[in-house]
């Protein structure tokens, strides 16, 4: 609340001078209207003088526009901000009503609003100012309801209280937020361990390959003080295809469990997870997780020819075998006698004249094929055998560092930092590209950016094609296993390449990006990537979702929206079970399906209690104190007595002018209306 006071000053002794005179003067002229050589004097006289003098007087004031100043006393409370979880977490703990009972004692403790601004806000995933508390919350954001507060009370002077079990879902750790307000955790449920087990981790790839094994690593926690045993199980299809026998002890609460199951089916597949309870376990529902892997059915067979030897031919081998399901046969090209139909991609290593006839076998067959040149290539070979690409030769040799394109879209690659990774060598001379291409990176020499392409994709009706210009590339993968350390990503980069390369599929135009497995009452998000034949990203198209449940074999239509240069749509409110999607342009010959599953797991009733270590560490952190849900009224009672907090008064001081009151030049115009009309009236000219 506000109160206040003005007061106004004249500021100086010439306006005050100059305002004298001014009455002065309006006294003498009145003067000299009606009682100058008059020798009766009327007692309306008087009063017409009266109006004369003070109308003139008026009008002499606003012209001498005095500066005054206002100055403004305002007393500000500070403002107690309280942030309550609504969240399904307080509901699972069941205390609703208790949480309910503080926010009431909050809002009517006279004391406490006497003191300060109390502005109450909930919070789940999102902050919200309260309204009704339902606990429905599905995920819970601690750290950006403190951040939002933070940022909308910029004065800091009064204090926060939190009303939570403190478990999120979502978010930064807020434990170590940097805010400037003084925070109390109201810490709901209980704070004591309960005896229970839980999966909260599953790592698994989500690719495997028919008939191929594949690893699922398991993490099993147990919060208890008794030694316990327990079973994980890998079921398929409700069927159990795993198991293994695990114990804990207090000192023992995290088991690692790596269990190999085999792909027996091509396509999606769903395996349940689940640790056996314990006797006296409350919380059961945090005992299985549900993962989807993918199982391919690829078996690639990628011929590698060379006619020199060099680093870059291991390098190439051991990244490409990576994948189990891709193998490489590495030839002198000399010594090849074979049929390149047996292969689908074709890997030339500096080609050199030696190649003239495999590249006869490509063009007839429609071979897909990568090239990669170097010091060693024969230019003006090249240059005649293919149509794709041309370079200016010379005897010279450069290095050209990696620029990656974001704006590629022939397969999916993101930044692996090809910037940080040693320049590649490759030959003197300027690239001319003769057909349309696709350049993943492009080329930087001397740390300058150039327009001439490093790495590039060529896509004919019937034939795919790749170059690379430069050697060198064994550099690239020991760079990104320092930067990782690990060949992961590198590897991928290659796999993603020879994926695309052997595949005889035409580019898709339209993509998706979804989940496989959703936990309960969780937004399901999907989004979709569409091109136009140019293949850039076409902002004027509608996407429509045709979403079926298989359980009910129900089906709904649900359209997308654009979010910058991407679509996408939220499905909400949908059941536990598996559902079938088809996503359509309209207008267009382009659809893609999906599927995916929404599983019994909560994620908000996944714990078993209050999390009041980090509620303890954020109160710390803050200058602020813990309280217990129980201690709710004593916290009212320090909140009322800390005499940190109190009304501040601030004074303002507002220059105004005297002209901008058009009340006295409405009173001077009143004054001189009213006389003349007098005069007139007594027939006085």
């Amino acid at each position: 609340m506000l109160a206040l006071q003005e007061q106004i000053y004249l500021l100086n002794t010439t306006t005050i001078i100059y305002i004298v005179i001014a009455l002065l003067f309006s006294g003498v002229v009145a003067w000299f209207q009606y009682f100058f050589r008059e020798k009766e004097r009327r007692s309306l006289f008087y009063f017409l003088f009266s109006l004369r003098t003070v109308g003139l007087f008026i009008l002499l004031l606003l012209l001498i526009n005095p500066k005054m100043e206002r100055k403004e006393v305002s007393y500000k409370k500070p403002t107690l901000s309280v942030l309550v979880d609504n969240s399904s977490s307080i509901k699972f703990f069941e205390k609703e009503s208790a949480v309910r009972k503080m926010v009431t004692d909050f809002r009517a403790n006279q004391a406490l609003n006497e003191k300060f601004e109390v502005a109450m806000y909930q919070f789940g995933k999102e902050l919200t100012v309260l309204d009704t508390l339902q606990f429905l919350e599905n995920q819970t954001n601690i750290y950006n309801a403190i951040r939002v507060v933070d940022a909308l009370d910029k004065a800091h002077i009064g204090p926060m209280v939190l009303v939570s079990d403190g478990n999120q879902t979502k978010g930064s750790l807020y434990p170590y937020l940097r805010t400037k307000k003084n925070t109390y955790p109201l810490v709901i449920g209980d704070t004591l361990p309960q005896m229970d087990l839980r999966i909260p981790h599953i790592n698994v790839n989500a690719y495997s390959y028919l008939n191929n094994k594949f690893p699922i690593e398991i993490t099993a926690l147990y919060d208890g003080e008794e030694a316990v045993s327990s079973q994980v199980a890998v079921e398929h299809k409700g069927k159990v295809i795993a198991k293994r026998n695990v114990s804990f002890t207090a000192n023992k609460t995290v088991q690692l469990i790596r269990i190999v199951v085999p792909a027996k089916e091509e396509g999606i597949q769903y395996y349940k997870v689940s640790i056996l309870p314990i006797k006296n376990e409350k919380n059961r529902k945090n005992n299985a997780k549900t993962v989807s892997v993918e199982v391919l059915n690829e078996q690639t067979k990628v011929l590698l020819l060379t006619s020199i030897l060099h680093p870059d031919l291991g390098t190439l081998k051991k990244a490409i075998e990576t994948n189990k399901q891709r193998s490489v046969t590495m030839k002198k090209v000399v010594d090849f006698k074979g049929n390149l139909a047996d292969f689908e991609l074709v890997l030339m290593y500096q080609p050199t004249t030696a190649f003239a006839s495999v590249f006869e076998q490509i063009q007839k067959n429609n071979s897909n094929y990568f090239v990669i040149t170097g010091k060693q290539t024969d230019w003006n070979f090249l240059n005649s055998i293919q149509p794709n690409y041309r370079r200016s030769y010379t005897n010279q040799f450069e290095d050209v560092g990696a620029i990656f394109n974001s704006g590629f879209l022939t397969f999916g690659q993101k930044d692996i930092s090809f910037e940080s990774f040693a320049p590649l060598e490759g030959a003197f001379g300027e690239i001319s590209m003769r057909r349309k291409f696709d350049a993943l990176l492009y080329q930087s020499i001397g740390g300058i950016e150039t327009q001439m392409p490093l790495f590039a994709t060529f896509e004919d009706e019937n034939q795919k094609s790749a170059v690379l210009f430069g050697e060198g590339i064994w550099k690239w993968r020991a760079a990104s296993f320092i930067n990782t350390n690990a060949f992961q990503e590198f590897d991928a980069f290659l796999g993603s390449m020879v994926q695309y390369l052997a595949t005889n599929e035409k580019r898709v135009r339209l993509r998706l990006d979804y989940e496989k497995v959703y936990a309960a009452n969780t937004p399901i998000v999907i989004g979709a990537f569409f091109v136009d034949k140019n293949y850039q990203f076409d902002a004027r198209a509608v996407l429509d979702l045709k979403l079926k449940d298989l359980t009910t074999n129900r089906y709904q239509n649900v359209p997308f929206s654009m979010k910058k240069e991407s679509f996408e749509t939220v499905l909400e409110d949908l059941s536990s079970g598996t559902y079938e999607f088809t996503v359509t342009v309209v207008g267009q010959n382009a659809s893609r399906k999906g599927q995916f599953t929404i599983t019994d797991y909560q994620i908000e009733e996944q714990f078993t209690k209050a999390n009041h270590t980090d509620l303890r560490l954020l109160a710390e952190n803050s200058g602020g104190v813990m309280y217990h849900e129980a201690a709710y009224k004593r916290l009212i009672k320090d909140l009322i007595a800390d005499k940190r907090y109190t009304t501040i008064q601030d004074v303002r001081t507002v220059e105004q002018y005297l002209i901008e009151w058009k009340l006295f030049l409405f009173l001077s115009v009143l004054l001189f209306s009213v006389e003349w009309f007098i005069r007139k009236y007594i027939g006085k000219v």
